[in-house]
């Protein structure tokens, strides 16, 4: 909303140039035309001046992925109130989770949903059950809850589910298609996420390429993103690196933490750290697939457990904190990657909570920046609010999605929101933010006021 906005000023000021350079003067004299012209480039020179924080504000939000595996979550209005203290305004669900959506109503959080990969055959072949899917679970929450994307399946591409790889797309257009019928396709991409491992090589980024077999299914996907305007996700863990070659990975590469960099000889470019790399192989795979089209790239799961089994080298709470906060910083800053620098990037760290019915290795259970009642995992720097008055049983329900009763949200030490400049590696504070924003906007506003009353009262003098 704030982009948008300051989106609006902006084009007023860039009017109003035009319009200085248009319009006729009727000065009395040459001297005081250019006396009245300085006087107009002053003032929009000082409007574009307060626009420009305003830019670096309009950065990608934090996102966050609120996964729900588990039996002893809170209720979605206590992850309201955490994700407020992280910041993070855009939200990736696994599932249209009604109740999370209707709890979120008027928030202003941007929500990716998730549809289940058991579905994605049965739109493929019936366009009716896509437009059935929107009616269920888009419809009864837009406009109130903004949901800005639909992902399609789960890392589909990288299965070997041949039904799964001929079915994407199809059931991604029949979405698509059902969403046109409601005029939502320009609120509402349809997208799918990828892992890494739909790369036949990562390294050097600018030499990765997607495998040779799935560019058949790769390619109409990159064009219908292309054409849709909808992103290409990408799941980049980089400590799956370092455990696979912990002796042969730099913990401090994939950390953010300083350290001598990675050079790809073939650009010229240097990486400080691994995430960039993967990102920006991800890019070369797109244009090497006889694409040639440039397409947003969006991390939408990235992060770093902090406790793993004996043979999971790295899970640790230090290293989770120094990932996920280094991380969170990178994302606050706007950076791009060395192949796309001007480019913001957007990143979902995942995830929200710990999810203690995840199969597979410990560290799978251990990858929330939160426990399931409220405290952090370990410490990024936020000083999140203290919730408490939940338990178990209470309402949060099997997926953790519950009513709940009996919520009750402490001020904590960042006052009533519950927010406050934390120490170490990432700071946010809202409250702050907000207020500098309205100062910026007041300002703006008072400035366009004395541009137009100066135009009007000095540019018309009769000679």
């Amino acid at each position: 909303m704030h982009a948008l906005l300051y989106g609006f000023h902006l084009q007023r000021c860039q009017a109003l140039c035009c319009l200085l350079s248009t319009v006729p003067l009727h000065c009395s004299s040459p001297a005081r035309r250019c006396d009245t012209m300085a006087a107009l480039r002053l003032m929009l020179a000082a409007a574009f001046a307060v626009l420009a924080p305003a830019a670096l504000a309009g950065a990608p939000a934090l996102g966050i992925n609120y996964g729900q595996v588990a039996d002893n979550l809170p209720p979605p209005q206590a992850a309201a109130v955490l994700l407020r203290a992280l910041n993070a305004s855009k939200v990736k669900l696994y599932d249209p989770d009604a109740r999370v959506l209707s709890a979120f109503a008027g928030s202003g959080t941007d929500f990716t949903v998730g549809l289940p990969d058991r579905l994605v055959p049965r739109l493929a072949a019936d366009p009716s059950a896509a437009a059935a899917w929107v009616r269920a679970n888009i419809l009864p929450h837009v406009p109130a809850t903004s949901i800005t994307a639909v992902t399609v399946g789960n890392e589909v591409l990288s299965g070997t589910d041949a039904t799964m790889l001929r079915s994407l797309l199809p059931a991604m257009q029949a979405l698509h298609a059902a969403l046109a019928a409601c005029n939502l396709t320009s609120r509402v991409a349809v997208t799918t996420a990828h892992s890494l491992a739909v790369l036949s090589s990562s390294f050097p980024p600018s030499a990765a390429a997607f495998h040779r077999e799935l560019l058949p299914y790769m390619t109409p996907l990159l064009a219908f993103l292309a054409r849709t305007g909808a992103p290409f996700l990408v799941n980049a863990y980089p400590y799956f690196a370092y455990k696979a070659d912990p002796g042969g990975v730099d913990l401090s590469y994939v950390l953010f933490e300083p350290n001598a960099g990675v050079a790809d000889a073939a650009t010229g470019l240097r990486y400080d750290n691994m995430l960039h790399a993967q990102v920006d192989a991800v890019r070369a795979a797109i244009c090497r697939a006889n694409y040639g089209k440039a397409l947003e790239i969006r991390v939408s799961e990235t992060g770093w457990p902090s406790q793993g089994d004996d043979d999971e080298a790295g899970a640790t709470p230090e290293n989770a904190a120094k990932y996920n906060g280094n991380l969170m910083r990178l994302v606050a800053q706007g950076k791009g990657t060395p192949a796309a620098p001007g480019e913001a990037l957007q990143v979902y760290v995942f995830a929200l909570f710990n999810e203690d019915q995840k199969p597979g290795p410990a560290s799978e259970r251990h990858y929330g920046l939160f426990k399931p009642d409220g405290t952090p995992a370990y410490d990024v720097g936020v000083k999140a609010p203290t919730i408490g008055g939940w338990k178990k049983g209470s309402g949060g329900g099997g997926n953790g999605t519950g009513g709940g009763t009996g919520l009750v949200v402490a001020q904590g030490p960042g006052g009533a929101d519950g927010v406050e400049p934390g120490t170490g590696y990432y700071t946010v504070s809202a409250a702050a933010a907000s207020k500098v924003k309205r100062r910026q906007r007041c300002l703006l506003e008072s400035l366009l006021v004395a541009v137009v009353l100066t135009m009007a009262s000095g540019l018309h003098w009769s000679s």
